[in-house]
């Protein structure tokens, strides 16, 4: 029942994002509304509670924890996961106005406040709830209302399902921009970097993303997934990060909309470098798995985008026309209006 309604859910969510970019925005709009607000009734009743004189559970609130530097890598990785949506304007600036001026102003004022809300919603969960009690829950909202809200209880999964849709909703629009634009450099099948001609919308690109989310959500274990998502994505940050200061330093007349002081990028270079290296030794499976996952892109690469054997070279073609046809698609090689 809940793989449907995750099928379902998806299949929707693509829709809606091959079809009207502003209902995607109307929809990411109304559920963080949504999330926020289910947020903020958390944190009120954890103040309550905590003024209430119940702090037994912050006394000692790290006891039982491990202080070993890939314990601390993982952990990370479960924790940014939920952070993970502040690199999502970075894939749509083409469809920002504004985008120098509007991407660091948004990001900005989103990183501060998500950051506050979510850490003090953290210290009402651990005061409310025993470590137990969050470990062995689904949903520690959920549980938390249970515990609190009584009659009022129904309302948390309402809205942590609404968080969940409006969340993979901001995930497939922002991640279907990085295949488009991937493909539209070369780096793809071309097919991928075709947009529809009536609703300017990169419908190859979201039905290949969606065609790669359903085959993850064959993965059992959410946390093994979020190991490999987690660990891939800090590498490659790390080796862009790494790409960034070169460039600084062999290039620093360079034009740059957008530039930040080094004191950045090398906080973020140190902290990336630790995620990866120390997970290595305490997640090896996963670790393995994310690198023969990015080793295995290699010779596909060059066997059919930089060097194409023969045959594929025209399958390429054929595939692209097939899919111009099929979803009423035109090559792109500008911004999407």
């Amino acid at each position: 029942m809940v793989g449907a309604l995750c099928y379902a859910e998806l299949g929707l969510l693509t829709t809606i994002n091959c079809y009207n970019v502003k209902w995607v925005a109307r929809v990411t709009d109304i559920f963080t509304g949504m999330k926020i607000l289910a947020l903020l009734v958390i944190v009120a009743v954890g103040i309550w509670y905590l003024f209430g004189g119940n702090t037994q559970n912050l006394e000692n609130p790290m006891a039982g924890s491990s202080s070993s530097p890939g314990y601390i890598a993982l952990a990370f990785y479960n924790g940014l996961f939920s952070y993970s949506g502040w690199n999502y304007l970075n894939f749509v600036t083409e469809e920002l106005k504004n985008p120098y001026r509007n991407l660091p102003r948004a990001i900005c004022i989103s990183m501060p406040l998500v950051t506050i809300i979510y850490v003090i919603t953290n210290v009402a969960y651990f005061a409310v709830l025993s470590t137990d009690e969050i470990l062995s829950s689904l949903a520690v909202a959920v549980t938390f209302a249970d515990k609190m809200l009584g009659y009022a209880a129904w309302v948390m999964p309402l809205f942590v399902a609404c968080s969940t849709f409006g969340s993979l909703n901001g995930a497939i629009f922002a991640s279907s921009r990085l295949f488009f634009v991937g493909a539209r450099n070369g780096h793809l099948p071309a097919a991928i970097s075709l947009i529809n001609i009536n609703y300017l919308t990169p419908v190859p690109s979201l039905i290949f993303l969606c065609i790669i989310t359903l085959v993850l959500l064959f993965i059992d274990d959410v946390y093994a997934l979020i190991n490999y998502v987690s660990f891939v994505e800090a590498l490659f940050i790390l080796i862009s990060i790494s790409g960034l200061l070169y460039l600084r330093k062999t290039q620093p007349d360079a034009k740059r909309p957008i530039k930040v002081n080094l004191i950045l990028p090398l906080t973020f270079l140190l902290t990336c470098g630790f995620l990866v290296i120390s997970s290595c030794y305490v997640s090896p499976f996963e670790v393995g798995i994310g690198t023969a996952i990015i080793l295995s892109g290699i010779p596909v690469y060059y066997a059919t985008i930089h060097h194409p054997i023969a045959g594929l070279e025209a399958a390429s073609q054929k595939l692209n026309n097939f899919c111009a046809k099929l979803f009423v698609c035109m090559p792109n090689t500008e911004k999407i209006d």
